[in-house]
């Protein structure tokens, strides 16, 4: 577990009084567990998100330890997808630990595997703090007593050129931390040796950010500071006109009619539940066709309709027809049509104009007077931390701000890990009715051409699709009749699997052969060829470039 660093030193020469450390890395990869171990105790809060930066302080080993902990991004997807907030709690943390930390750990779970997606995003995220992070880093990996009786060596040189090139770029120092065996201390003692090493390599320099950038940072932090206040005196005013129109009376709603719209795994089906209090949508999985569930909540009779999502930062045009028509559909199930429309975003991840552009083109597919009924449902509030809803607004920037003023500034958080917390559901609820009193009781009507339009077109859909198959099942049944009787099984079969790029080729090849014979989820490059048994048939399958 030893790595290169400068070993010639007297160790007396250079054990320091004091130790600052900056914990970075992708989400569960273990970060905050790490500085549990590095400190001796349960002073990171692991198995939860860390939404902003952590201090933690502790004398371990005759040195005063600092350490920090950060929020983590995921780790095979790339900077673009990394929120606003976290980017700035990344760069903002050197700065929690003054004059700078003496070394920073990137923090990578050795039980997993580590691709070049993996690696472009670890190096998008560390660059954040400029290229010269690099002298000052140490891979920290994680789960140590997964390798057993493989070295962390053999485990580098096995996984291939990205983890490599990452070892490398931080001049092959690394160590490995067992956080199941902490009561060792000479894995963390080795550890501070190995920081102390780096120390005395530098001339005893300690990293230090570029202060233009975090005087950048802070300046920004201070600004939406303020916006955020601004937005939330504007939200609780509109709300109180709202509530206004009431004028005293009863504004308790029997009924309810509500329709989920948004990405693909953005949790539509996983709000649907929470909202009606009950496992009533099958989250987890695509939802294909629109679904619709029923229930009273809060002394509410509720309708909740569940759709097919989009790709979040794809054009309409990326999205099938079948689903587009579901979308339309979907105001046609909950008769004479909803209150409010629910656009479904996970606040966990970012919202850029390609994604903005997305929600406008699909929510436009039932008209532009959809705005004035579709109110923003953040999901996976946990993720927020202490940051507020609007902290996460002004920070992400000018395309959620869009998307939050087109809605007329409603918007709500659901906090998955709460289902049990009825008052954010009481809450939201509360929030339609106020909608509805805005609009004088109306609810959202639907052109009723363009509904007609669709429902024929699905009536065609399926007298065609019923056409085509009995034209495929006569066309099979011509084709056996060849064999007049004869055995018609071949002992050999030989096929090629052609597709674009991200089409399912090599995990197609899989499913036929009935075992992981190609690498699937990244790029074939070359042709690939596999053989295996099935049902009798000796297979010869070709795999090849997309």
């Amino acid at each position: 577990m030893a790595a290169g660093g400068v070993t010639s030193l007297q160790r007396e020469e250079h054990h320091l009084s004091e130790l600052r450390i900056v914990l970075l890395g992708g989400r569960r990869g273990g970060k905050s567990s790490a500085g549990n171990t590095i400190l001796g105790r349960e002073e990171f809060e692991s198995g939860i998100r860390t939404a902003q930066c952590v201090k933690r302080q502790s004398e371990v080993a005759g040195r005063q330890l600092t350490v920090i902990d950060t929020p983590g991004w995921w780790k095979n997807k790339s900077i673009e997808d990394t929120p606003e907030l976290d980017k700035q709690e990344i760069v903002r943390s050197v700065s929690l630990c003054p004059p700078g930390p003496y070394t920073l750990f990137l923090v990578i779970d050795v039980s997993e595997s580590f691709t070049e997606t993996d690696r472009r995003s670890v190096e998008e995220h560390l660059e954040l703090l400029s290229e010269r992070v690099w002298r000052h880093t140490i891979v920290l990996f994680t789960r140590g007593d997964w390798l057993r009786d493989t070295t962390i060596e053999q485990r580098i040189e096995a996984e291939g050129k990205a983890l490599q090139w990452l070892v490398e770029k931080c001049g092959n120092r690394y160590h490995v931390l067992n956080n199941k065996n902490r009561g060792d201390g000479t894995q963390v003692t080795e550890l501070l040796e190995k920081i102390e090493e780096i120390v005395a390599g530098h001339g005893g320099c300690h990293f230090e950010m570029d202060r233009m950038l975090l005087q950048e940072v802070e300046e920004k932090r201070r600004t939406v500071e303020e916006r955020s206040e601004q937005r939330l005196i504007k939200v609780q005013k509109q709300r109180k006109s709202l509530r206004a129109l009431f004028k005293g009376e009863e504004h308790h709603l029997s009924e309810l009619r509500i329709v989920l719209l948004g990405g693909r795994c953005a949790g539509k089906s996983s709000a649907g539940n929470i909202i009606l209090g009950r496992e009533e949508f099958e989250s987890g999985r695509r939802t294909a066709q629109c679904v619709k569930r029923q229930g009273e909540v809060a002394g509410r009779q509720l309708t909740v309709i569940d759709t097919p999502g989009w790709w979040k930062n794809k054009p309409i045009e990326d999205t099938p027809e079948l689903d587009k028509q579901e979308i339309v559909r979907s105001v046609s199930l909950c008769p004479p049509g909803p209150y409010a429309l629910f656009l479904v975003i996970d606040v966990s991840e970012s919202f850029t104009e390609a994604d903005r552009r997305s929600v406008e083109e699909h929510l436009e597919l039932l008209s532009e007077r959809v705005w004035r009924h579709t109110i923003v449902l953040f999901t996976w509030g946990d993720w927020l931390g202490d940051t507020t809803i609007e902290q996460r607004i002004e920070t992400e920037g000018k395309a959620l701000q869009w998307l939050v003023e087109k809605c007329g500034n409603r918007y709500h958080v659901l906090n998955n890990e709460k289902r049990g917390d009825g008052t954010q559901v009481t809450e939201l609820l509360e929030k339609i009715e106020e909608i509805v009193a805005g609009h004088g009781g109306c609810h959202y009507e639907m052109d009723r051409m363009l509904l007609q339009g669709v429902e024929e077109k699905r009536r065609e859909v399926e007298e065609r699709s019923e056409q085509r198959l009995m034209k495929v099942q006569e066309q099979r049944k011509t084709l056996r009749e060849h064999f007049k009787g004869e055995e018609h099984r071949l002992s050999e079969l030989r096929i090629v699997l052609l597709g674009g790029r991200y089409t399912g080729k090599s995990s197609t090849g899989n499913t036929i052969l009935g075992r992981e014979e190609f690498k699937a989820g990244i790029r074939t490059a070359q042709c690939v060829k596999r053989q295996g048994e099935v049902a009798g048939r000796q297979l010869t399958v070709i795999d090849t470039p997309g």
